[in-house]
């Protein structure tokens, strides 16, 4: 298992997490036996947004004695109010519930307070302003959580969460076909059966939430990584064509911010599916040339930073560059940490030798040559 930094929490988690909601579903027994089998291959972060107390119960007996070797995404917001899930700011209601939360889990800290599911620009401006923010800030002060984050599965909520400075990392919806779609405040906008055609790449508000997140060093953690399983089916995804775990993964993990994939496990093997994105051949990760040829697409001339173009010749990192310079070129100025990352590469732009090979094997037809020109210009 791989590691990697948690923006500026400094936590170092692992790339495939475990998304608990599928637990809610099995009993105590199949609860211990995923957490069991997790914690073998290495996984370290788990998010429990449910507000059922039996789950509750079950990961918190199931992590008993492991519980150091966690990080733990609780959620502030969700309740469990007669019989039922419910998403509230009511505070006396929020307050039971994070108190269930803890208790249930066993423990007297949360290693990642998440803001619960904010879809909504107004709910955002209302909570970061009001009582619900001074709750959250004062659950850090004394302890009880060590990091703030949000939940949301929109990107005009996300950017001003990420730019607000309250808000150390993000749980966000992040796959090939959602990023495509416009920002919506209804997260089942998302699910539909097949994307306008008139749709050109990704959506500029996602694509520059990731680049504020690099910038600004809050890190992500991923939901929806699996657009609910309808992408590994090519009668579901939006596509016209499957795409395997593995390949999921690797999209989400190669997006700015990325830290950790929370996938959802029914079955021990479903871990195993994730986990074995660890030792996959690079011709195994390759999203690229599957959307590349799908009926539906619409990532042309979209660098993905997939790095289908390897190899170079000179040994740049092409895919590195181009990743840089995006984030660099939104801004009047090139950021100082973005430059220092440029600075820091063993190859860059400067040293592209225009031979084209890379824009060969590019299943997407990005001009790779002229963009390592104009990252040339840029970081000089």
């Amino acid at each position: 298992m791989r590691y990697r930094r948690l923006g500026k929490t400094g936590l170092m988690v692992s790339e495939i997490g475990l998304g608990a909601e599928w637990l809610e579903r099995m009993e105590p027994e199949g609860c211990r036996a995923i957490i069991k089998l997790c914690e073998e291959q290495g996984i370290n972060i788990l998010d429990c947004w449910m507000s059922e107390p039996n789950v509750r119960t079950a990961i918190g007996e199931s992590i008993r004695d492991t519980r150091e070797k966690w990080y733990i995404q609780g959620h502030i917001g969700s309740t469990w109010q007669g019989g039922q899930y419910v998403r509230t700011r009511e505070l006396p209601k929020v307050k039971e519930a994070f108190a269930d939360l803890l208790a249930r889990l066993g423990t007297d800290y949360i290693d990642l307070g998440m803001i619960h599911y904010v879809d909504a620009e107004r709910e955002w401006d209302e909570i970061v302003s009001g009582p619900f923010m001074e709750y959250v800030r004062a659950l850090k002060e004394n302890g009880t959580i060590r990091h703030v984050g949000l939940s949301s599965h929109n990107p005009k909520v996300a950017k001003k969460a990420a730019l607000s400075g309250e808000i150390e990392m993000l749980l966000f919806s992040v796959n090939p076909a959602f990023d495509l779609m416009p920002p919506t405040e209804n997260i089942d906008d998302y699910f539909v059966e097949e994307y306008d055609t008139a749709l050109m790449g990704m959506d500029a508000e996602r694509a520059e939430l990731y680049r504020i997140c690099e910038q600004q060093d809050v890190g992500i953690t991923v939901m929806k990584g699996y657009a609910g399983g309808r992408l590994f089916d090519e009668k579901t995804s939006p596509f016209g064509v499957a795409l395997t775990p593995v390949q999921c993964l690797h999209y989400a993990l190669t997006r700015p911010a990325v830290a950790s994939v929370m996938a959802g496990f029914s079955e021990p093997q479903h871990v195993l599916d994730a986990v074995r994105y660890e030792t996959a051949e690079e011709a195994e990760k390759d999203y690229a040339s599957v959307l590349a040829s799908a009926p539906r697409h619409a990532y042309s001339k979209k660098c993905m930073y997939c790095n289908h173009c390897k190899p170079c010749p000179a040994d740049i990192d092409i895919a590195m560059v181009n990743k840089l310079y995006d984030l660099a070129s939104m801004q009047e100025e090139v950021p100082a940490s973005v430059r220092a990352h440029y600075q820091a590469l063993e190859k860059n732009a400067s040293h592209c030798i225009a031979c084209g090979g890379c824009e060969t094997r590019c299943p997407f037809g990005v001009e790779i040559v002229e963009r390592m020109q104009k990252a040339r210009a840029l970081f000089v």
